[in-house]
């Protein structure tokens, strides 16, 4: 046991704890992140929202990926970190959770109230009309529509795509929106390039603002959209905790890093936190 995750669990211990979560939390559920070790950024370059809603070519290349993505993704289940987070909440030691995630993992592993900063894969959303819709619908509808399709993917990334040959890409059929049968159908996440919900983002800040202590779990906080989040905490005198594989651009800010796995610290710190091992009484 180090000594940063006996002063975390110390920390941890004292409750009011608000959780900030990234892609590397799911990186030992098979869903890889795009920073970390490994990430996809150096051989993916994730869909935009500009090119989603400007360009129908690019628009059916993701379509023909999550498609495929879509069957790896909902085979992800959760791993021994989410499982440790929820059972911080249910000990009433973590008091929110605030996911960049996508994929559902955390309240797969039995987390609640969880704020989806960037939306969830398992809802589509129609561009023209508004209407949403499940995505195990849309799944169905394409696979009636493309009952050959049997394209196999290269690798995963962790908004839920896959890499494809072209040559597979060109063979998808697409399908529009069951209500309204014109509008653009996207999936009711934020794309890179896309903004956040005002509202969603107001409710982060202030779960901010309530709590006693920042957690910060697998995110590079290189994206403003996470690390606002980290300053405002920082601003306002709220210690921050950071635990990642790698340097973050939170670093900077938090009274306490830990490089190294999720699935390592977090069942180690709910072990110290059970058996006692740890004395309450936050240094700051």
């Amino acid at each position: 046991m180090s000594e940063g995750t006996s002063t975390l669990a110390e920390l941890l211990a004292e409750g009011g704890v608000l959780v900030l979560s990234g892609a590397g939390i799911s990186t030992e559920s098979g869903i890889p992140d795009y920073r970390g070790p490994g990430g996809t950024l150096t051989r993916h370059t994730p869909m935009t929202y500009q090119a989603f809603v400007g360009d129908p070519v690019a628009r059916r290349r993701y379509w023909a990926r999550s498609y495929i993505g879509w069957r790896a993704m909902t085979r992800a289940t959760p791993n021994s970190g989410h499982h440790a987070v929820a059972s911080l909440q249910r000990r009433g030691l973590v008091s929110g959770i605030v996911t960049q995630n996508v994929d559902g993992l955390h309240q797969a592993g039995g987390a609640g109230a969880v704020i989806e900063l960037h939306g969830s894969l398992r809802d589509v959303v129609c561009l023209g009309c508004g209407h949403t819709s499940p995505r195990e619908e849309l799944d169905h509808r394409l696979t009636q529509a493309n009952p050959r399709f049997g394209a196999r993917p290269t690798a995963i990334n962790p908004d839920g795509d896959v890499e494809l040959r072209d040559e597979e890409i060109d063979a998808f059929q697409m399908v529009g929106c069951r209500a309204c049968e014109e509008g653009i159908l996207k999936p009711d996440v934020v794309f890179f390039g896309e903004t956040v919900p005002a509202e969603r983002v107001r409710e982060c800040y202030a779960l901010v603002e309530g709590a006693r202590l920042l957690l910060v779990l697998g995110s590079s906080l290189t994206v403003m959209s996470g690390r606002r989040f980290v300053l405002h905490a920082a601003k306002l005198g709220i210690p921050v905790a950071i635990v990642n594989q790698g340097p973050t651009r939170g670093d900077g800010y938090a009274a306490l890093t830990i490089d190294a796995p999720l699935g390592t610290v977090l069942p180690e710190l709910v072990r110290l936190i059970d058996t006692g091992a740890v004395s309450t009484g936050s240094p700051h």
